[in-house]
C-alpha cells in the first residue's frame, strides 16, 4: 500500500514537473528575448493597435482551425490501431504538445502520445506519429523547394545554394517514397528497425495516407495564411504570391535546422528577418509577428495542454466482467 502511495506521488510529481518547465520556458523566451523585448514588444503591438476585437477573433479562429485539423488527423490516422473520439484526440494532441515543449525538434511527442495507450499498443502509437510527422514534413518540404526556387530565381541569389538544393531534393524524394509506398517496391532491406517500419507502412491503409496528407495540406494553407494577415494587419504591402513565396522558403528552411522548441521562435525570427529584408520589411515587424505566431499557435495550445497532462492517469487494461 505504502509503495502504491509512493508511485502516485512520483507519479503526481513528474506530471507537475513537465507543467513547471513548459511554463517557465514561456517566460523564458517572453521575458528574455534576445531579439525582441518584451517590453518593445507590447510597446509596438499598442502603437499599431493590432489586437482589435476583428482581429483577435480572426486570429483566434486560424489558430483554432490549425489545432482541430491536426487534432482530426490524429484522430483519423491513430483510428487503424485503436478508434478514439475527438476529445480523446485533443487530449493526446495538446497534452503531448505541453510535454514535448522543451525536447529537441518536439521528439518528446512521441513518447508523451505513447503514454496515452497500453505499453503492448506504444510502438505503434509512435510509429503512426512519426507518419504523421512525416507528412506534415513532406507539405512543408514540396511548398518550401518551389518557394525556394521562386525566391532564387526572383531575386538571383549569388550565393551557393547548391548544398541546400541537394538536400531539399533528397528529402522530398525521401519522404515521397516512404509515404507513398516503399514497402511496395522490392529494396532489399535487412536493418531490422528500417525492415519493420517498411512493413508497417506497407500494411498501413492507403486511404488513412491520403487524408492524412490533405489535412497537414489545408493546415498548411491556415498558418501561412495567418503569417500574411497578420503582415496585413501591421500594413504591409506585399502581394500574397510574394509573401507565400518568402513564408514557404522561411518554414523550410527552419525545418530542417534542428533546435530545442523554446528556441525555434528565434531561429524562426532570424531567418524571417533575412528573408523579408528582401521585399523591404522593418525587421521590428518581422520579428513581432513571428512572436505573435508563436504564441497563438504553441504558447496558448500548450497552456491548454498543461491541463490535459495533470489530469492524465496511466491506461488500465479493460477486463472482461
Amino acid at each position: 500500500m505504502r509503495l502504491h502511495k509512493t508511485k502516485q506521488f512520483f507519479f503526481v510529481l513528474i506530471k507537475l514537473s513537465i507543467v513547471v518547465a513548459a511554463f517557465y520556458f514561456i517566460y523564458n523566451k517572453l521575458a528574455y528575448n534576445s531579439e525582441l523585448s518584451f517590453s518593445n514588444f507590447i510597446s509596438f503591438l499598442s502603437i499599431n493597435a493590432i489586437f482589435t476585437i476583428k482581429n483577435t477573433f480572426i486570429l483566434l479562429i486560424l489558430s483554432s482551425l490549425n489545432w482541430l485539423f491536426e487534432i482530426i488527423k490524429w484522430q483519423t490516422l491513430i483510428s487503424t490501431l485503436k478508434k478514439i473520439s475527438l476529445k480523446q484526440a485533443l487530449k493526446q494532441t495538446l497534452g503531448s504538445l505541453t510535454a514535448s515543449l522543451i525536447t529537441p525538434n518536439r521528439i518528446g511527442e512521441y513518447g508523451a502520445k505513447a503514454m496515452f495507450y497500453l505499453p503492448k499498443l506504444r510502438k505503434h502509437v509512435m510509429l503512426i506519429n512519426l507518419i504523421s510527422n512525416l507528412q506534415q514534413m513532406s507539405v512543408t518540404i514540396i511548398l518550401g523547394a518551389i518557394g525556394l526556387f521562386a525566391f532564387i530565381n526572383t531575386y538571383n541569389l549569388e550565393a551557393n545554394y547548391g548544398r541546400l538544393i541537394v538536400t531539399v531534393l533528397i528529402g522530398i524524394i525521401t519522404v515521397s517514397l516512404i509515404l507513398l509506398g516503399l514497402a511496395q517496391y522490392e529494396i532489399g532491406i535487412k536493418w531490422t528497425p528500417l525492415l519493420k517500419l517498411k512493413v508497417f507502412i506497407k500494411n498501413f491503409p492507403e486511404e488513412k495516407i491520403r487524408i492524412g496528407f490533405s489535412l497537414s495540406l489545408v493546415r498548411y494553407a491556415i498558418f501561412s495564411f495567418q503569417f500574411f494577415y497578420l503582415l496585413q494587419i501591421f500594413q504591409i504591402e506585399i502581394s500574397y504570391l510574394d509573401s507565400m513565396m518568402v513564408i514557404t522558403t522561411m518554414y523550410l528552411l527552419v525545418s530542417i535546422i534542428p533546435t530545442i522548441f523554446i528556441f525555434d521562435v528565434v531561429i524562426k525570427g532570424s531567418v524571417a528577418v533575412y528573408l523579408f529584408e528582401f521585399l523591404g520589411v522593418n525587421d521590428l515587424v518581422i520579428l513581432s509577428v513571428i512572436t505573435i505566431m508563436w504564441i497563438l499557435n504553441f504558447v496558448l495550445p500548450s497552456l491548454i495542454g498543461s491541463y490535459f497532462v495533470i489530469q492524465f492517469k496511466m491506461p488500465k487494461p479493460q477486463t472482461n466482467s
